[in-house]
């Protein structure tokens, strides 16, 4: 019994923190828009380097595997998470990829498994969550379970740089 009450609580406490983050990103695009700034401009991450697409600030949902090739090769660092809406792990780590999505240098790829069986069979995940980071177009790391956002957030640092 304790062991489903924490589960409960742990998913109270994703869906609490993903609130948290949609409101925050709410207000942030409300400002941008009050400033005047375009609405193109304000849905961007801000980096305006001039260098190809901007990081998106939000995950990025993958359907079939040239959305996905696309996605690799638009940006520097892409972080690809390996998903099911049934999947326990995935809907904890839901509020982590927002985040990671948000505030890191890395575009964040959804692949529900369930609808895009090719991609995720392409990916090699066989188990979910299945997260694999690219870096200059080349799969660079694999993370397989749940996984803490200091873990992520090292990995994607390391290959950012």
């Amino acid at each position: 019994m304790s062991d489903a009450a924490d589960a409960n609580e742990a998913v109270d406490d994703a869906k609490t923190e993903r609130e948290r983050i949609r409101e925050r990103k709410r207000r942030e695009l409300e400002a941008r828009l009050d400033d005047g700034e375009p609405l193109a401009e304000a849905a961007g991450s801000g980096s305006g380097d001039g260098g190809g697409p901007e990081t998106p600030s939000e995950p990025v949902h993958v359907n079939g595997t040239d959305e996905l090739r696309r996605t690799v090769d638009d940006h520097d660092v892409v972080l690809v998470d390996c998903y099911a809406d049934w999947c326990g792990p995935c809907q904890m780590m839901e509020p982590t990829i927002e985040a990671l999505a948000a505030e890191t240098d890395a575009a964040v790829a959804k692949v529900d498994v369930d609808a895009n069986q090719a991609v995720a069979q392409q990916l090699g995940a066989r188990s979910i969550p299945t997260l694999v980071l690219y870096a200059d177009g080349e799969a660079v790391d694999r993370f397989v379970g749940a996984q803490d956002r200091a873990t992520l957030e090292s990995a994607i640092d390391e290959h950012a740089a």
